[in-house]
């Protein structure tokens, strides 16, 4: 604690003055180390996370949204590079179970009714669709279901703090180690292709109270080179190395409270995905979820707040 000089007099009253200033100090510092709450038995924590999702994929299958994606193409400096290209979907989760009745995996299923505003081509020029999403893809909390929790490796990754203090952190890793590898496209597009990459820091952002993913975040923690079969290099004029300097991908959920009858549903809002490569072009794209809607048993729509 700093002493006021105002206080400090000459003489024997400086000598008593100077070693209660250092006890408050030292109380002070003990009060401020205090130890962090422990973590979680992160086993059970993780039982819990997959029930929520089982009840997640069995409520949201009667749930409809509009997707809005939007694919710019960027410089290595972040800057556009060019005009994005704009989609618009209608979206609904589809979840598969075993012979148990226990949910296996999850996927959004798109039907596009929009691009950059118009009506979708019948044949669209095929090197503009290479970052469009796929009619079927998987739901991004699949893996946390009980059945594909054994492909991953949880450790406790701490609490937030301030804003975020009633969040807890999970990392995560695929056991099977993941390689750098250079994919062709499946649909034989000119110019199109994906890229595997090993993505080692991916964190999950757990509601500590209700055990609900709120987000998910997965980064590149080192620049990675991939290196171009001979025949692609070719076909889609690319070099023989590409390099990959920054990956990011953000998953993002909110709250949708639905009415008649009352219901609050942790549902997706955004799926943001930045990267950054040398040899082939940037990209950022982003996925917006908006404008949900709830199928009943009788066949009426309801929309939040109806």
């Amino acid at each position: 604690m700093p002493t006021n000089s105002s206080c400090v007099r000459p003489g024997r009253n400086l000598r008593w003055l100077r070693p209660a200033a250092l006890g408050l100090v030292a109380a002070a510092t003990t009060l401020h180390l205090s130890a962090a709450p422990s973590p979680p038995e992160l086993d059970e924590t993780l039982a819990r996370i997959g029930k929520r999702i089982e009840e997640f994929y069995k409520r949201v299958q009667s749930v409809m949204c509009a997707e809005k994606v939007t694919a710019q193409p960027i410089r290595a400096d972040l800057s556009f590079d060019g005009f994005p290209r704009v989609l618009e979907y209608d979206l609904h989760v589809e979840a598969a179970s075993d012979d148990d009745g226990d949910s296996t995996e999850a996927n959004f299923v798109r039907e596009l009714r929009r691009v950059n505003g118009r009506t979708p081509r019948d044949k669209p020029n095929d090197r503009d669709t290479c970052l469009d999403p796929n009619p079927l893809s998987p739901e991004p909390l699949a893996f946390l279901l009980a059945k594909n929790r054994h492909e991953y490796r949880f450790t406790w990754g701490g609490y937030g703090k301030g804003k975020e203090q009633n969040l807890l952190f999970i990392d995560y890793q695929s056991i099977e180690k993941e390689k750098p590898e250079f994919v062709e496209d499946k649909k034989g597009r000119e110019g199109c292709f994906s890229i595997n990459l090993p993505v080692e820091r991916k964190r999950l952002w757990v509601d500590a109270r209700s055990y609900e993913v709120v987000r998910i975040e997965e980064h590149l923690a080192n620049r990675v080179e991939i290196r171009v079969p001979y025949n692609q290099q070719r076909k889609n004029l690319l070099p023989d190395v590409i390099v990959v300097d920054r990956f990011d991908l953000i998953t993002r959920y909110k709250t949708v409270a639905f009415q008649n009858p009352d219901e609050l549903l942790l549902l997706p809002s955004s799926i943001e995905q930045l990267a950054v490569l040398h040899g082939a072009q940037s990209n950022r794209k982003t996925q917006e979820f908006s404008n949900y809607r709830r199928f009943l048993t009788a066949g009426r729509i309801i929309k939040p707040g109806d």
